[in-house]
This record gives C-alpha cells, sequence and structure tokens, in this order.
C-alpha cells in the first residue's frame, strides 16, 4: 500500500470514528418544538376542559386556545450533534442549553412531575384572578407555616394561626393578601394582626424589620382558598404555568353572558398572578407557530415577551399585547368590536 492510500485509509477511519461519536455522544442541549394546543372553552375525552358546578353558565363560542412548547433531548437522552443541527435549521424550533430547561441533576421525569405541580398551581390561581377580576367573593385562608428564627414573629405566631386581618384589613387574595398588606408600610413601622389561633381570635402587634429592602416580620404563610362554586381543569399530562391567562379568561367566559371571543379564533399564553398580572413565559415563538398552524388569527402576548416575537409572527396572527388579565378581557372587547388592540 502507497504511503497516500495509508494516509487516505486513516483519515477516513479518523472521519468514521469522529461520526460514529458524534451519533453517539449527546450534546447539552435540548430542542423547543411547537406543542400541543386545546381550546380551553372546548372539550377533551368528551369533558369540558373547563368544567363549572354550583354557579350558572352560559353557552360559548370561538377558541380560546391555551398552547404548549414541546422538547427534545435532555438528561441521559440521545439527543446529539445532528439532531441539534436539523433543529437548528428549523424556522418552528429552536435549539437552548440544556440548563435553560432542566436545573443540574434533574432527570426528565422530574422536570415532567415539577411542570404538573405548576399545572395544579396556575389552575387554582387562574380561578382566584377569574373570580377578583368578577368581583365574586371568596374566602381566602392564610395559614402560618413557620416563623423565621431571629424575626419580629419568632415567638409571637405561631404555626396553624391564620392570619385573618391586616390593621382591620381584611386579609383576601385580590390584592389584599397578608404579605402584600404587610409590605404596605415602612421597614420599622408596626403592624397589627388579627390571628385566629385554636378557635378564638387575638390580636398581635409586631413592628416591621427591613428585610432586602422591604418590610418584613419573618413568617412563611400557606395561602388556600374556599371558593363558593367548583372549578375544575382537566388538561391531560401537559404541564407547566403558562397556560393560567387562558384558564382564567375561559372561566369569565363561563359564567358571564357576554361571549368573549365573538367566535373567533383567539389563542393565547402567560402566567396569571392571583392579582390579574399576567408574567411571561418562554418559548413564545414556538407557541406563535403551533397557535397560527392550528388556526388561531389573534394571540395574546405577554408584554415582557413582545421583543422575543420581532420577525417571529407567522402571517395572519395578530399579537395582542396584554399585561393583567382585565387588560386582556379589554382587548377581547375591542377586538369584538373592531375597535384598535394594543399590539407588540
Amino acid at each position: 500500500m502507497s504511503r497516500r492510500s495509508a494516509t487516505l485509509l486513516v483519515a477516513a477511519a479518523g472521519v468514521l470514528i469522529a461520526l460514529a461519536v458524534a451519533v453517539v455522544l449527546p450534546v447539552p442541549f435540548v430542542a423547543l418544538t411547537p406543542g400541543p394546543t386545546l381550546n380551553t372553552l372546548g372539550t377533551m375525552n368528551g369533558k369540558p376542559l373547563v368544567q363549572i358546578k354550583g354557579h350558572p353558565t352560559y353557552p360559548v363560542r370561538g377558541h380560546l386556545n391555551m398552547v404548549t412548547v414541546s422538547f427534545i433531548g435532555g438528561p441521559r437522552s440521545h439527543f446529539n450533534i445532528f439532531s441539534a443541527l436539523r433543529s437548528w435549521l428549523s424556522p418552528d424550533e429552536a435549539v437552548v442549553p440544556e440548563q435553560e430547561i432542566f436545573t443540574p441533576g434533574q432527570t426528565p421525569q422530574q422536570v415532567v412531575k415539577q411542570d404538573v405541580e405548576e399545572m395544579a398551581n396556575s389552575q387554582q390561581t387562574a380561578t382566584v384572578a377569574a373570580l377578583c377580576q368578577l368581583k365574586i367573593s371568596f374566602k381566602t385562608v392564610d395559614t402560618v407555616r413557620a416563623t423565621t428564627k431571629g424575626m419580629p414573629a419568632a415567638g409571637v405566631l405561631q404555626p396553624g394561626d391564620v392570619i385573618t386581618a391586616v390593621d382591620g384589613r381584611p386579609v383576601t387574595a385580590c390584592g389584599s393578601d397578608a404579605p402584600t398588606l404587610i409590605k404596605a408600610r415602612k421597614p420599622g413601622a408596626p403592624v397589627r394582626l388579627t390571628v385566629l389561633r385554636h378557635g378564638h381570635t387575638e390580636q398581635v402587634r409586631l413592628t416591621t424589620v427591613a428585610l432586602q429592602g422591604q418590610p418584613a416580620v419573618g413568617v412563611q404563610l400557606v395561602q388556600t382558598f374556599v371558593f363558593p362554586f367548583r372549578v375544575s381543569i382537566s388538561v391531560g399530562s401537559i404541564g407547566g404555568p403558562s397556560a393560567g391567562l387562558m384558564f382564567a379568561l375561559a372561566i369569565i367566559d363561563k359564567i358571564t353572558p357576554d361571549n368573549l371571543t365573538g367566535g373567533r379564533f383567539v389563542a393565547g399564553t402567560g402566567v396569571i398572578e392571583a392579582d390579574g398580572t399576567v408574567e411571561p413565559i418562554g418559548g413564545i415563538q414556538q407557541k406563535l407557530v403551533g397557535a397560527r398552524d392550528a388556526g388561531a388569527t389573534a394571540f395574546l402576548t405577554p408584554a415582557a415577551n413582545c421583543p422575543e416575537t420581532t420577525r417571529a409572527v407567522p402571517a395572519g396572527l395578530k399579537l395582542i399585547k396584554v399585561s393583567t388579565l382585565a387588560g386582556a378581557v379589554a382587548a377581547l372587547d375591542a377586538l369584538k368590536a373592531g375597535r384598535p388592540v394594543p399590539g407588540c
């Protein structure tokens, strides 16, 4: 064998080995792809996604679709450099570092479990936000779980205490929960808590201290709610908190006579807070694609996500910028009436 042939043979073997390693060796990246989209006003497996019991409901029309993002890759997966390149070249997919989806040491199964828990929390918060928006009363229970050593509440408040009022103002989830009311003062100011302890009401007086520049008393609370009617939401195995806005809108649409969409196909996303604030989400570009592919013509977009939508809006999809649940309702009313809506 000539020296030239031997050199070519060694080079070819090296290339084959490198290709084999590239195929087998996973890369620390994850591909984001458009995921399932579901109409929160519709049904799944023959059952309403959002079901109301114990309160009058009204017929609904149109779509209020929640959208999702799927991912390929992650720890212990076989997501290799070729898979990453294929996703990177796709206009509908994105390749992101693995740590954006998985915390160190976290498995895909743990991510799914976390997403399911976040979905359950978002459903409850969506109910709270919807009832606050409609000014429907419900009971908020702020229960002391623990106090922080060295802080004003230590040795004064006890686990199991329920804070029912702050400075005489009743505790509610609609912007007046105990932490919010306590923070509505300067550090060092006194605060009077009305506490239900073992069935008896007591008055507790504390002086707040500064914690990261905010007034605090050093109490950890567990917040639960007692609603006047039952809201159940079922979306199968889909997880994550980003459907909160669409759940809240679906609840409002079902228990009020005025149809929000006017029969239009509206999709959207956004983490919802109890006070109706709409927080940003991840994977906005993939969600836009999924929504348009499903038939949506308008998309409710968290205001903080608007910069990410530049040059990524599918043809025929109108983006509507929202920062609160009240703003989303107002925008839908404007869209239905043919008036201008805030855009990204």
